[in-house]
């Protein structure tokens, strides 16, 4: 495996961008694209070797994809009390779409994606709390959509429909901490995408450098909605509370954002 400076790296992503369109040599799996470019620069998966210096990533985008990145698994605060199995599922769970089938027929699920502004129609969110430094998780039944009216009533009498009491939160620091870990130093690759005989091929035009994660940058993600949290809970299991960035907006999260070729 080949070693580089951030110089000679550089100098090599810009060859294989002069190369133009080249086939996946992965056809047939979805991160054909970061594994194509990983192949060219005969590197292993996105870890660059990149001797006396902070770690760095080799991170690729399909320049038209609209998808979502896990980035990180983090369960909310206060941990004692396992707030998703113990608390959302029990008290504001319902009827697992499976129960009866694939799980017992008493499977109960909890599974939401809540976003910066919005509220989804069972009635939940979050608030940025600049204050207290703690993104909080709210819920107000008064945005229950109709068509969960039955599961509103069963929450009523459950627990009633008042806010939550705790308030299950991630404080600022805690997130920085936790995202700083996962999104290191890297290299930002984006690839056009188009099929040739058939076969599809990858132009990896757009290059930056991206350094000095900002826990700033990342709060105000969250609550301009570049980042969505997903609980995925079960009875039989917790899939982990999950944070999923817009692959558009890592350039945002950074401090210091080079542009090697557009």
């Amino acid at each position: 495996m080949k070693t580089y400076t951030k110089e000679s790296l550089i100098s090599e992503l810009l060859k294989i961008k002069d190369m133009g369109w080249i086939e996946n040599r992965r056809h047939g799996n979805d991160g054909g694209v970061g594994n194509t470019l990983e192949d060219l620069l005969d590197i292993e998966e996105n870890n660059l070797p990149i001797p006396n210096a902070a770690e760095w990533e080799l991170k690729t985008q399909r320049s038209t994809t609209t998808s979502l990145n896990t980035i990180f698994h983090m369960e909310p605060s206060p941990r004692a009390l396992r707030f998703v199995p113990q608390i959302f599922l029990l008290n504001y769970g319902w009827k697992h779409e499976e129960a009866g089938r694939k799980y017992p027929s008493q499977e109960m699920s909890f599974r939401q994606t809540i976003r910066g502004g919005k509220i989804t129609d069972r009635g939940f969110g979050f608030q940025i709390d600049q204050k207290n430094r703690k993104v909080v998780v709210t819920f107000d039944h008064t945005k229950i959509s109709d068509r969960h009216k039955n599961w509103k009533e069963e929450v009523r009498t459950r627990i009633g429909l008042g806010p939550l009491n705790p308030s299950p939160y991630w404080g600022f620091d805690d997130l920085g901490h936790k995202a700083g870990t996962k999104l290191t130093n890297c290299f930002f690759v984006k690839a056009d995408v188009k099929r040739i005989n058939g076969k599809q091929h990858f132009w990896y035009k757009k290059i930056m450098m991206l350094s000095g994660f900002s826990t700033e940058k990342f709060i105000k993600a969250l609550s301009s909605d570049y980042v969505f949290i997903d609980f995925d809970a079960r009875t039989g299991h917790n899939h982990g509370t999950k944070f999923r960035l817009k692959q558009e907006a890592l350039p945002s999260l950074y401090n210091n954002v080079k542009i090697i070729s557009e």
